[in-house]
């Protein structure tokens, strides 16, 4: 069915909205948008194309949640939502199940926080966040955080290592952090890179006005080819890859140099001589963080400045974005963080616009170093280091251009956020590796040849019925005459894995965050001793030592977390009755420090360091005196212990 809307009338559908709480929304059956009665899915906002699409259900996505979580298959957020709910009843002393935000169309956003709570306050302990699904296809990132609180629940009570991870630290973990474009993702043929919120993708004063259309009917959006016809011949972006005798594998070129016109599935819908260059949304939530943000095209006054595609009318205008850094800045304990998306596969970290060694601390690029070696180790993936430099020069030359490789900025990116904004470990791993398991050709270059050749040897009957490959398939194309439509799937091949491959990928990844994790700064009070230094008539001075030690294996601050003031010393202090301390008639009066608030500051707490710290109170009268000792250590947590003065 085709649905021609004036490009002049916008388009305004209006979604539901999710007012009603989460329980209500988790415990429905799908979200009515795309209930499982209704043939479409709907999308929110005022746009100048289409805003509804044949709903679909794939094979190897679960729908409906079943007895048992397996990840064998994905699962929709009803599905993720319903676990998180059953887990929160299931498990009560160990999960905290909130609403952190609300998507652009007002879905709840859901984390979980997962910690003992009978041992203390998830704020009073050290904390790792874990984050999946801010762009709406990189689902298999959403599966790993899923993964993960599964692993752990179960494994709580009887392995000692995640028994002992969540007595003493908090994780903060969210699954779905863009629940809107996962719904259209799962729900539909369509795909877009991150929110739903319109967007003028081609600057031509439209938003979203031409989206890919399943033109085939078969529920996938794949490639379509089509020679370059008489007039096109500066529309040419394609030959046939001389590598692949088969004639199934593209190769891009510059635009005038092919002899084909390669383009995802559909029409030429606003008639500018390009196909589905402006579909739903165009927003990257990857690139609306406020470290180092900057304009749109189009946006930047003088033409002459560096911009950024996606990049938002602001930092953090999204409020998936939003969500994300006021939780962290609201809970500065997290030192160890991960906001994953997929493809690559890499362990993906700081600096996004400059090489490491310029702007960053060599004390705190020691500890991503290691992290980046230890996650290769763990996962298998081929690649790990620094956005500006390390991902980029995955290939020595552009595939489309030939042109040397050199490093290309990425502003307002969240790993820059998480380290030079708010001073911590900050990963934004990339998942799954688009089939290019091997080098297979030899040529220095993991590339879609070597994809082709892995789905040949491994899905043998996916490289032709389309769950992997679709082959080339003749269609009559209402404008253009006779096309081939075809290629990777788009969502279960090139961008996700395959069902059968999910787990181990969604698996290593969740042990590399728990190795993260495990790595979380420890302050632990080692001993408080208390020595009658002199006793008098109506009164006695002691002497209170105490000792902590920093059994974790991170600091309690990286260098970069001293220098933007996002983590306090670690310190002590006594703590008394107000009763006992009033300032004109005090029972107990603290002589040493001599700072009004009568703190110890010691600085910040290297691992294995032992730092010791003494106070000299004078106590009034002959009556025995009760109180507290407090270590505060905003990342290394809060330990307190009691004692008694005796005369």
């Amino acid at each position: 069915m085709r649905v021609l809307v004036p490009f002049w009338l916008p388009l305004l559908l209006v979604v539901p909205a999710f007012g009603q709480g989460y329980g209500a929304y988790v415990n429905a059956e799908t979200n009515t948008s795309v209930g499982s009665d209704s043939l479409w899915v709907t999308v929110g906002g005022e746009r100048h194309g289409v805003s509804f699409f044949r709903r679909e259900r794939f094979p190897g996505v679960e729908y409906e949640p079943g007895d048992t979580l397996t990840f064998d298959r994905y699962h929709t957020v009803e599905v993720m939502y319903a676990w998180l709910r059953r887990w929160a009843e299931q498990y009560p002393t160990l999960v905290d199940l909130y609403e952190v935000g609300r998507s652009f169309e007002g879905r709840p956003i859901l984390q979980v926080t997962l910690t003992n709570k009978e041992t203390g306050a998830h704020t009073d302990k050290p904390a790792a966040f874990f984050e999946g699904g801010r762009h709406s296809g990189e689902i298999t990132s959403s599966e790993s955080v899923l993964w993960l609180i599964q692993h752990l629940l179960t494994a709580y009570g009887t392995d000692p290592q995640i028994t002992a991870l969540l007595d003493a630290n908090a994780l903060y973990l969210r699954p779905q952090n863009n629940p809107d474009g996962a719904t259209l993702y799962l729900h539909s043929a369509q795909s877009n890179r991150s929110s739903v919120r319109p967007h003028d993708s081609d600057r031509d004063g439209l938003v979203d006005e031409d989206p890919p259309e399943d033109l085939d009917g078969d529920g996938v959006i794949y490639t379509m080819r089509r020679r370059v016809g008489e007039g096109e011949e500066d529309k040419g972006n394609a030959i046939l890859d001389p590598r692949d005798p088969s004639g199934r594998l593209m190769r891009f070129v510059p635009e005038g140099l092919g002899d084909w016109i390669v383009t995802s599935e559909g029409r030429d819908n606003d008639g500018d001589g390009k196909v589905n260059e402006d579909g739903i949304g165009g927003l990257d939530l990857h690139r609306n963080y406020p470290e180092n943000w900057r304009p749109e095209p189009g946006q930047e006054a003088t033409g002459r400045g560096y911009t950024q595609f996606g990049a938002g009318a602001y930092p953090l205008s999204e409020p998936e974005t939003r969500s994300v850094v006021l939780w962290t800045l609201r809970h500065p304990n997290i030192s160890v963080a991960n906001s994953m998306d997929t493809r690559v596969p890499m362990h993906l970290r700081p600096p996004s616009t400059s090489r490491s060694n310029e702007r960053m601390f060599p004390e705190d690029l020691r500890y991503y170093t290691y992290f980046d070696s230890l996650g290769v180790r763990l996962t298998g993936y081929y690649w790990a280091g620094d956005v500006y430099e390390g991902f980029f020069r995955r290939t020595p030359v552009d595939p489309v251009t030939g042109d040397p490789w050199k490093p290309v900025p990425l502003f307002g990116h969240g790993p820059d956020y998480g380290y030079f904004y708010y001073g911590a470990i900050w990963y934004g791993d990339e998942l799954w590796d688009n089939g290019r398991r091997e080098d297979y050709n030899g040529d220095g270059i993991r590339d879609d040849y070597d994809a082709l050749v892995y789905a040949d040897r491994t899905y043998p009957q996916g490289v032709t019925d389309g769950r992997v490959f679709k082959p080339w398939t003749a269609f009559d194309h209402p404008d253009y005459g006779p096309v081939e439509i075809g290629g990777f799937h788009p969502k279960f091949f090139a961008q996700n894995g395959p069902p059968e491959e999910l787990e181990r990928w969604a698996k290593n990844q969740a042990l590399f965050n728990l190795q993260l994790a495990l790595h979380l700064p420890r302050i632990v009070l080692d001993d408080v001793s208390v020595e009658r230094l002199q006793a008098g008539a109506d009164s006695a001075t002691y002497r209170i030592t105490a000792r902590w030690t920093n059994t974790g294996r991170l600091p309690t601050a990286l260098e970069q977390a001293k220098l933007v003031k996002i983590v306090q010393e670690d310190r002590a202090r006594l703590v008394f009755a107000d009763s006992l301390t009033h300032i004109r008639r005090p029972v107990v009066k603290i002589l040493d420090p001599a700072l009004f608030d009568k703190t110890v500051y010691a600085g910040w707490t290297q691992p294995g360091e032992t730092k010791t710290v003494q106070f000299t109170v004078r106590v009034y009268g002959t009556e025995p005196v009760e109180g507290e000792l407090h270590v505060l250590s905003t990342r290394g947590g809060k330990q307190t212990a009691a004692f008694r003065l005796e005369r």
